[in-house]
C-alpha cells in the first residue's frame, strides 16, 4: 500500500538546522571580508608602489635637469645698467635662481637662454618651476610670455644657497643670497623637502660651476686647476662644517 506520508527511515540525510545555516553564513561573510580586504590592501600596496617610482622618476630627472644647468652657466650678461656700468651675470636668493645657460636639445631651444628657477606656491605645497627666453634681446617679461615648466611639487620647504671666492682667493662660506651679481657664483647648492606624502628624498645637489671665476671676478681661484670631481668632495665637506 502506498501511503502519502511516511516516516523516514533510520539513518536517512536530515536537513540544515536554522543555526547550521546561520553559522555558515556567518563564516561564509567573514570569509569574503578578509577576501575583499586582502583586496584592498593589495591595491593599495600596488598603488603606492607605482606612486614612488613615479615620485623616483620625477624627482630624478629633476634633478639630474638642475644640475646639468648649474655646471654650464654662462658668464654673460642679461641686464645691463650703463648709467651704473653694472652688468648682471647671475641673480640669486634662496627660493629664486636666474642665469644664462644653453637649454637641453631636446627641448629643442637653440642658443644661449636666459633661465629662472623659482619655488612658487602651489596647490599641495611649493613647486619648482622653470621659465625661459633667448638671450638676444632679452626683456624681462619675456619670461613669463609662456607657461612655465614645472619640475618639482609637493615640497615643503626648498633653500638655494651659494658659494663666491673673497679677495684672497679662498672659499667664503655657504650664503642663502648672492649679492655680485657681476660674478658667477663658484658652487650651487639646492636643498628640498617633500610633503610627508612623498616617499622619496632628494639627493644631495651641490654642484661646482665649471668656470675660471679668476677671469670673472679677478681673484686667484685656486680651485680652478683642480679636478670637478674634488672640487665637489671640498664643497659637500664645507656645507658639512661651516666656518
Amino acid at each position: 500500500m502506498i501511503r502519502l506520508f511516511e516516516k523516514p527511515a533510520s539513518g536517512a540525510q536530515r536537513g540544515f538546522t536554522l543555526v547550521e545555516v546561520l553559522l555558515a553564513r556567518t563564516l561564509m561573510s567573514m570569509l569574503l571580508a578578509l577576501a575583499y580586504g586582502g583586496l584592498r590592501a593589495s591595491t593599495r600596496a600596488t598603488e603606492k608602489g607605482q606612486q614612488i617610482l613615479y615620485d623616483s622618476n620625477r624627482i630624478r630627472m629633476a634633478h639630474q635637469f638642475v644640475r646639468k644647468q648649474l655646471t654650464q652657466l654662462l658668464p654673460l650678461a642679461f641686464k645691463e645698467d650703463e648709467a651704473q656700468q653694472q652688468r648682471t651675470v647671475f641673480e640669486g636668493s634662496s627660493q629664486r635662481i636666474r642665469y644664462v645657460a644653453q637649454m637641453p636639445g631636446y627641448l629643442g631651444f637653440g642658443g644661449p637662454q636666459v633661465q629662472e628657477l623659482e619655488f612658487v606656491q602651489g596647490e599641495e605645497g611649493l613647486e619648482l618651476v622653470l621659465s625661459h627666453a633667448l638671450l638676444q634681446g632679452f626683456e624681462e617679461e619675456y619670461l613669463y610670455e609662456r607657461e612655465p615648466v614645472l619640475l618639482l611639487d609637493k615640497v615643503q620647504t626648498a633653500e638655494f644657497s651659494f658659494l663666491g671666492i673673497d679677495e684672497n682667493g679662498e672659499m667664503t662660506r655657504w650664503m642663502p643670497n648672492w649679492e655680485e651679481e657681476g660674478a658667477l657664483p663658484s658652487a650651487v647648492a639646492l636643498d628640498v623637502q617633500f610633503v610627508d606624502d612623498v616617499f622619496i628624498q632628494w639627493p644631495v645637489l651641490t654642484t661646482s660651476v665649471r668656470i675660471d671665476q679668476g677671469a670673472i671676478s679677478g681673484a686667484n681661484n685656486q680651485s680652478a686647476n683642480k679636478s670637478y670631481s674634488t672640487t665637489i668632495r671640498e664643497l659637500m665637506q664645507k656645507r658639512k662644517n661651516p666656518q
